[in-house]
């Protein structure tokens, strides 16, 4: 009764609080946004994109802080679509594009080789029956906040939109997400560098 109604309408309650931005293209999220939740992440770094090799270009020295992030105790995963998958080739010939997506994974693979075994540091291809949720929507997770894309149509997905959640309580948007990754990862296949 004490709020105007216009000032109700602005504020988030219950689940909306775990919304702090929204994107119409992933790639309008400034580079600072994710080398400031990779750097800020203690506990956990889960990378589950199909393709994940944009991390290499858009966060400074990103080989040199995950290495470092995983030996101070830090989990970090990443679950990436298998480059000879039938789901890739199919997301191939939908997106039409030159930077293909089996060669997005091979370039993630190819860094992750570089750093060599990092204990602290794992990486799975999602199953084959994971796949097609899998290549549609990327979660990636920084403790408590998320960056999730759910991909359109046809878009690669630096054209997709992009929420940025963090968590507030039990069973919101980023505990939604979360478990979708996680059912993901359960069932992935390990992969050694």
């Amino acid at each position: 009764m004490l709020w105007p109604q216009a000032v109700k309408d602005r504020i988030k309650t219950g689940n909306d609080r775990e919304m702090v931005h929204s994107y119409p293209y992933r790639s309008a999220c400034p580079s600072t946004v994710w080398a400031d939740l990779v750097e800020g992440a203690t506990a956990e770094l889960f990378f589950a994109g199909f393709t994940n090799y944009f991390f290499w270009t858009q966060v400074p020295q990103f080989s040199e802080t995950i290495r470092r992030k995983a030996e101070a105790g830090c989990r970090v995963r990443f679950l990436l679509g298998d480059p000879e998958g039938e789901v890739t080739r199919q997301r191939e010939a939908i997106e039409d594009v030159a930077l293909t997506v089996s060669t997005r994974i091979r370039t993630t693979l190819e860094h992750l080789d570089r750093l060599g075994p990092v204990e602290g540091m794992e990486t799975r291809f999602s199953s084959p029956p994971d796949a097609i949720n899998h290549v549609s929507l990327s979660v990636f997770r920084f403790d408590h906040d998320a960056l999730v894309t759910p991909h359109l149509a046809r878009l690669v997905g630096h054209d997709s939109p992009m929420l940025h959640l963090r968590r507030q309580g039990d069973g919101g948007m980023f505990d939604r997400f979360a478990e979708h990754s996680e059912e993901l990862w359960e069932r992935a296949e390990p992969r050694q560098p």
